[in-house]
């Protein structure tokens, strides 16, 4: 508003005005924007406090274009930059409402100060303009990069939940999903080799039931760090949900047991934090990749049989108990 009431003086000065006119300028261009502010920090609703702000200011601008005679050049500037200003908001139609207030204001003007047409405008009436012009331009496009910027972080954000499991830092269900159709893909297309594992938590309700919910994060968070040590890279390792975790690795269904020995044995070996007592064992199936013609979720329901069918035995030998010596 300041910037705006440098032209506006400057065509004043050349016409000679009477004191109103300078005293609404004042108004303008120095008052009104800090009483604007107070209005709307001081109010209810600071949102529609504002918005009203906005309008004024249009009507504002508007009334003193009559006031310069209609200077072309101050006036296109002013009624450019307050129409902007209401499209920069980012409020739907702030601008189409901000029209008839600024007729209203011209129309006021005109009535009061009466109609005086004079559309050239000075090399002095040009110089003032260019203020207004230039450090209203720069600072509308370094608000706007800032806005790109912010929502571009936004979305690396957004990116990543979509993508991580907020509790154990794995792949999502989604976003493993992809990964793992990727590498079958490159199963069928190249030959090359991979293996599915499926791991999941054995009597993880009864962790949950007997020492809450939060020492089963701590266990989901424990598990998941160490598949992530023991997965082999390029490895696709995701939540599947609840207990269950996925890993489709590029190497032979040999190696993948052998991945699957070792994070037997680290978790085995988990300590928790919380409660170092505390000791957990996991069920795991491989499945080789599957021939062309064959997707996803069928690779998916054959890791899951064979981790079912581990799970059954281990719970058969956990309840035969230990097996008893040969005889000598």
């Amino acid at each position: 508003m300041g910037l705006g009431g440098l032209p506006i003086a400057a065509v004043l000065y050349e016409i000679d005005a009477a004191w109103p006119g300078w005293a609404w300028v004042a108004w303008i261009s120095v008052i009104w924007p800090h009483v604007a502010y107070l209005v709307a920090r001081r109010s209810r609703d600071p949102f529609r406090a504002e918005l009203r702000n906005l309008v004024l200011d249009s009507a504002f601008a508007a009334s003193a274009v009559p006031l310069m005679a209609f200077s072309v050049l101050p006036s296109v500037v002013l009624l450019t930059v307050v129409v902007a200003d209401k499209v920069n908001s980012g409020i739907r139609g702030l601008w189409l409402r901000s029209l008839p207030a600024m007729l209203v204001g011209g129309l006021v003007s005109v009535a009061l100060a009466g109609f005086a047409w004079h559309p050239e405008s000075s090399f002095l009436v040009m110089l003032a303009s260019l203020p207004i012009l230039v450090i209203h331009t720069l600072a509308v496009s370094a608000n706007s990069y800032r806005l790109v910027r912010k929502v571009q972080k936004q979305n690396v954000k957004l990116d990543e939940l979509a993508r991580l499991d907020a509790l154990t830092g794995l792949d999502s269900r989604g976003h493993w999903q992809v990964r793992a159709g990727a590498l079958l893909a490159r199963h069928h297309d190249e030959a090359q080799a991979a293996a599915l594992m499926l791991v999941d938590v054995d009597r993880f309700k009864d962790i949950n039931d007997r020492h809450g919910h939060s020492i089963g994060d701590d266990v989901l968070r424990g598990i998941a760090e160490l598949i992530r040590r023991t997965a082999p890279e390029a490895s696709a390792a995701g939540r599947l949900g609840g207990d269950e975790f996925a890993v489709a690795m590029p190497v032979s269904r040999d190696a993948a047991h052998t991945v699957a020995d070792a994070l037997r044995c680290a978790v085995d070996g988990l300590v928790l934090t919380r409660l170092p007592a505390l000791r957990c064992t996991v069920s795991i199936g491989i499945a080789e990749a599957p021939d062309r013609g064959i997707g996803l979720r069928e690779w998916i329901e054959a890791a899951d049989g064979a981790m079912y069918e581990d799970k059954q035995r281990r719970r058969a030998d956990t309840t035969r108990g230990p097996l008893p010596s040969p005889p000598l």
